[in-house]
């Protein structure tokens, strides 16, 4: 059994939640730089080439990429053999929440209840996502969610008579909603099977799979490639503002289900898909 301190979960939230909010991700920084080739539309270039500027100034000058620094979600998987000491596994990852977005300087949009909307000045509690799993480690992924993006997602409960092409109509229909709203280019992360709950989950993971790498399924594979094409043929383009890049990938996560259904979810993200994992 290996001992772990909560202290060293605070740390490393804290660093977390403010390295996701500066820096791009590498994936992001590599679908960026290739979207900024291939883009068709002038129009289209120069937008990339805004947000490009954007991402290198935010971490240049440690400031935060997007004024919706996001509310903070979490995903920890827990090796079997790690004994928490010295307090709570969930009190210390708000903490580390709470120190990030302080000491930070990131803005606060938590509100302690969803209709009296009072803010919790300090961006916790978080949304945290639990996963027990073999050996001595804790792998934490922090991904900062903003609700530009956030708004736009949508559930389908299909019937399994609706099949693959069921799921890929859902997709693009939420995706042709969201038009301009989700700041695109988008990541899209698409969660298929389970229960309701289960598939939103599994669309919010998606999302956190490296961009350029599919599914190891092969009809899910092909269903991200057609999926994609679809949504770029769209003229959503970058910005909203037209083009050939309305997102940079398609990501998706399957689950066992039920003979009667065929849940779908789809998480939409804007460009940035802000995310840093730490291993302790």
């Amino acid at each position: 059994m290996r001992e772990i301190s909560v202290e060293k979960v605070t740390e490393a939230v804290k660093k977390m939640c403010i390295e996701a909010n500066y820096y791009p991700a590498p994936d992001v920084k590599c679908a960026m730089d290739k979207a900024c080739v291939e883009e068709r539309s002038e129009l289209g270039r120069l937008i990339l080439k805004q947000l490009e500027d954007n991402l290198r100034i935010a971490g240049e000058d440690m400031i935060p990429i997007c004024q919706d620094t996001g509310m903070a979600v979490v995903f920890i998987k827990v090796g079997q053999e790690v004994h928490f000491i010295n307090g709570s596994l969930e009190d210390a990852i708000n903490e580390g929440v709470r120190q990030g977005y302080v000491d930070g300087y990131l803005r606060k949009s938590v509100v302690s209840d969803p209709i009296k909307r009072v803010n919790t000045k300090d961006n916790t509690p978080a949304v945290i996502h639990y996963e027990i799993v073999p050996g001595d480690e804790v792998k934490i992924t922090v991904s900062p969610k903003g609700f530009g993006s956030e708004n736009m997602s949508r559930v389908f409960m299909l019937k399994p008579a609706d099949g693959i092409e069921g799921i890929k109509n859902a997709v693009l229909t939420a995706v042709k909603d969201a038009g301009p709203n989700a700041c695109p280019p988008m990541v899209v992360g698409v969660g298929i099977g389970g229960t309701f709950e289960k598939a939103a989950i599994l669309a919010k993971e998606a999302l956190l799979r490296p961009a350029g790498e599919h599914s190891d399924i092969d009809w899910v594979k092909e269903l991200e490639e057609d999926v994609l094409k679809s949504i770029n043929k769209t003229g959503i383009g970058p910005g909203g503002l037209g083009g050939s890049t309305t997102a940079f990938s398609v990501r998706a996560l399957t689950y066992p289900t039920h003979i009667a259904g065929l849940p779908v979810a789809v998480n939409i993200c804007c460009h940035v898909n802000r995310h840093v994992t730490t291993v302790i």
